[in-house]
């Protein structure tokens, strides 16, 4: 495992109850790859190409001997004329997102361990994602935010509520490149259950969202990973001051 492929410089950030660190050795790949097997309940280990040009993120508790609790891996681009080598393109058409100007963060396969809800968890991953992008100035967060399964019916109102408030700006908006998809129409509930809504959303979307982030107007149905994922991006100017005030204090 190639020693912070595909960053700027490593992450760290040593809070509390947890540790977060960039992975160095062929052994945090591998951990890395079985907490996301488990994560996402998976019969086969989860790898693939990206592993060798991503930098892994590993969140460890050292109340638990520095047991890991969540995982994500991170690609560095130095601009959207970059985007086309992202796990995002193979199943997003991004060339809109090709004019963007400024570095670029994919955050992919990002997961926590199922018996593990501690929101400090969240919290942790996040800062530490604040001091990289302060340092690398970083303009933009982007990646697939997954729900579990692949029946729509499961989530009507937290996809309406997306398509009602969250959808990308048209300069920078996704358009349709995978095979299968359940596109944000008519089909949706006028009026989603916004408390319901909410307990859909899987928390890796809610915190996007909560700072500003924004979606593609389609799913796109992933029967090889047994989810539905939106493409979520993240523009840093776009997160409001007492949200950036929050990470940085995480950060420290």
């Amino acid at each position: 495992m190639a020693e912070c492929r595909g960053m700027a410089e490593a992450i760290f950030l040593d809070r509390g109850r947890y540790r977060v660190r960039t992975g160095r050795t062929g052994r945090d790949l591998e951990a890395a790859r079985e907490l996301r097997t488990l994560a996402f309940a998976l019969n086969e280990p989860d790898q693939d190409e990206f592993d060798d040009i991503c930098a892994h993120v590993l969140v460890e508790d050292k109340r638990a001997g520095g047991r890991l609790v969540c995982c994500f891996r991170m690609l560095l681009l130095e601009s959207g004329s970059e985007v086309g080598r992202s796990y995002s393109a193979r199943c997003y058409d991004l060339s809109a997102l090709r004019a963007f100007p400024g570095p670029m963060v994919e955050m992919g396969r990002f997961c926590t361990r199922p018996d593990c809800t501690d929101p400090d968890i969240l919290r942790a991953a996040w800062g530490a994602m604040a001091a990289y992008v302060d340092r690398n100035d970083v303009e933009m967060l982007f990646g697939c935010s997954s729900f579990p399964g692949t029946e729509v019916g499961r989530y009507q109102d937290a996809f309406a509520l997306l398509k009602q408030r969250h959808l990308a700006p048209q300069r920078w908006r996704p358009r349709v490149k995978a095979p299968e998809i359940f596109c944000f129409d008519g089909r949706l509930r006028q009026f989603p259950d916004e408390k319901r809504a909410m307990l859909q959303m899987p928390p890796l979307l809610k915190t996007y969202l909560l700072m500003g982030g924004w979606i593609s107007d389609h799913a796109v149905v992933d029967r090889e990973m047994n989810t539905l994922h939106v493409f979520t991006g993240l523009e840093v100017r776009a997160i409001p001051a007492s949200r950036k005030r929050l990470l940085r204090a995480v950060a420290g």
